[in-house]
């Protein structure tokens, strides 16, 4: 019983989707400080559309971020929000499928679609108190 009792207290499929986002966070982080570099260093001709694209990219970083943390709070309302970013995920992956690079999109989209299977299954659901 107790083996029981903390496999739903603390799942591993809910922790490894936290991780997941965490992990995402991190990368988009990545881009968003290579943006800024772009910024800096590059063309002046499309400084405001650079900028706005940057901007766009941190405020991208701190919903991850945000929705990340609601998880590993099982905060009941993070689950959705969750989804919604691994569905973009997936689609920016389809995307670099479709124009380059091939790998970097096939990745996108198998962490896209292993990270919601994670956040649904029935022991992430359990422990979020959706059930």
């Amino acid at each position: 019983m107790t083996g029981e009792k903390a496999s739903i207290d603390n799942p591993a499929a809910l922790m490894w989707a936290v991780r997941l986002l965490f992990l995402e966070c991190a990368a988009l982080a990545g881009l968003t400080f290579w943006l800024v570099v772009l910024d800096v260093t590059g063309d002046s001709a499309h400084l405001g559309v650079a900028v706005a694209l940057t901007v766009f990219a941190a405020l991208g970083v701190a919903a991850i971020f945000f929705v990340a943390r609601g998880l590993a709070r099982r905060t009941r309302g993070a689950r959705g929000p969750a989804i919604v970013v691994q569905l973009f995920t997936i689609a920016t992956g389809g995307f670099l499928v479709q124009v380059g690079p091939l790998w970097l999109g096939v990745v996108l989209i198998l962490l896209g679609v292993l990270t919601a299977l994670l956040i649904v299954l029935p022991s992430s659901t359990r422990a979020l108190g959706i059930d």
